[in-house]
């Protein structure tokens, strides 16, 4: 069956596009790139600004040959709000007359003031009284929502469905509830996403101000260089004390640290609800996670086995590029996209 939309990543600096299709033996990609994104991003509300990422949007669109107009996006983990809820059993329909009342109690904004959506996580087939269901509740600001649905129809596409990053990476990287239980870290440009799973489901999703831009600042800072010039050299040299003389690895240190902070809270949270079911395993994905090295530091500074994310591990036995191999973290939200349907 051929999948009918692709996914679009909007990210803080650069912009991806993946599509797929299916067959009986899993997905084939059919194409995958990426594009810088415009300077001013999505932060600016200048039509001109929001044309010129439109017009980015096309050009990334028409050099990766796809052929359709129906898109996927997700929205950035850093101006949503999410919440993981435990919920009696309900059907759709109960769902739906009462997850005004819930979102009341977690989201610290006017109701009116924000599209609210739900995933079900989690709702038992077989149940007694007592038993719960999870929900992923999502709150978007209207504002957001039309932006992003402005720039898509000034793109000349069709938005058909939207996500959360967090949401998208987890579709992408965990494939049946055999999965391990793992924390997810997908860092990004300006924030990093965390998300606890247990038996194949997200159990708790947290998000924090601090990424992959966080880290060029600290070293452009520190020895005088510009942010593109920071850039090359995280990227060269990795976060290991041992390159560029250890001094990279010095300044980076203590931005990681406070994530590796927010990991142990977190699966601390985690284990006072599980303590036979622990976590195994810390997942990287996005950008960042192509560091050399980071890998290591984290599994060195938090004491689990850490692995970098492989979201192209869900095609069949096609050969993909080896750019694309190389830089597959960069492509967890837009593959997690890309293996949405639509009715």
């Amino acid at each position: 069956m051929k999948n009918t939309l692709f996914g679009l990543d909007i990210g803080a600096t650069s912009i991806k596009a993946v599509w797929l299709s299916e067959d009986k033996d899993g997905y084939i990609l059919n194409s995958a790139a990426i594009i810088n994104t415009p300077p001013k991003g999505m932060l600016s509300d200048n039509p001109i600004d929001q044309m010129e990422i439109a017009q980015s949007i096309k050009k990334l669109v028409f050099d990766a040959k796809i052929n359709t107009p129906n898109v996927a996006i997700s929205l950035p983990e850093s101006q949503v709000y999410t919440k993981v809820i435990e919920m009696p059993v309900l059907s759709d329909k109960e769902l739906a007359s009462a997850i005004n009342w819930e979102a009341e109690q977690y989201i610290p904004v006017p109701l009116e003031s924000v599209t609210i959506d739900t995933v079900i996580l989690n709702r038992p087939k077989n149940w007694q009284e007592g038993t719960l269901m999870q929900v992923l509740l999502v709150g978007a600001p209207n504002f957001l929502v039309d932006k992003y649905y402005n720039i898509i129809n000034l793109a000349g596409l069709i938005p058909v469905a939207m996500d959360t990053e967090i949401l998208s990476v987890v579709r992408a990287i965990v494939i049946g509830d055999k999965f391990a239980n793992c924390i997810i870290l997908h860092i990004g440009a300006v924030s990093t996403a965390f998300a606890i799973i247990r038996n194949g489901i997200i159990f708790f999703t947290f998000n924090m101000p601090t990424g992959g831009i966080a880290i060029n600042m600290a070293i452009a800072t520190d020895y005088g260089f510009t942010l593109s010039q920071a850039e090359e050299y995280k990227k060269t040299y990795g976060v290991s004390q041992k390159s560029f003389g250890g001094k990279i690895g010095q300044t980076t240190a203590p931005i990681l640290m406070s994530i590796i902070l927010e990991i142990k809270k977190s699966i601390s949270f985690y284990s006072e609800k599980y303590k036979d079911s622990p976590v195994q395993e810390i997942i990287l994905s996005g950008g960042t996670a192509r560091l050399p090295g980071i890998d290591v530091f984290f599994a060195q500074n938090s004491g689990l086995e850490t692995v970098i994310a492989n979201p192209w591990a869900i095609l069949n036995s096609q050969e993909v590029p080896q750019q694309i191999i190389e830089n597959a973290t960069d492509y967890s939200v837009a593959v997690g996209l890309a293996m949405r349907h639509y009715e």
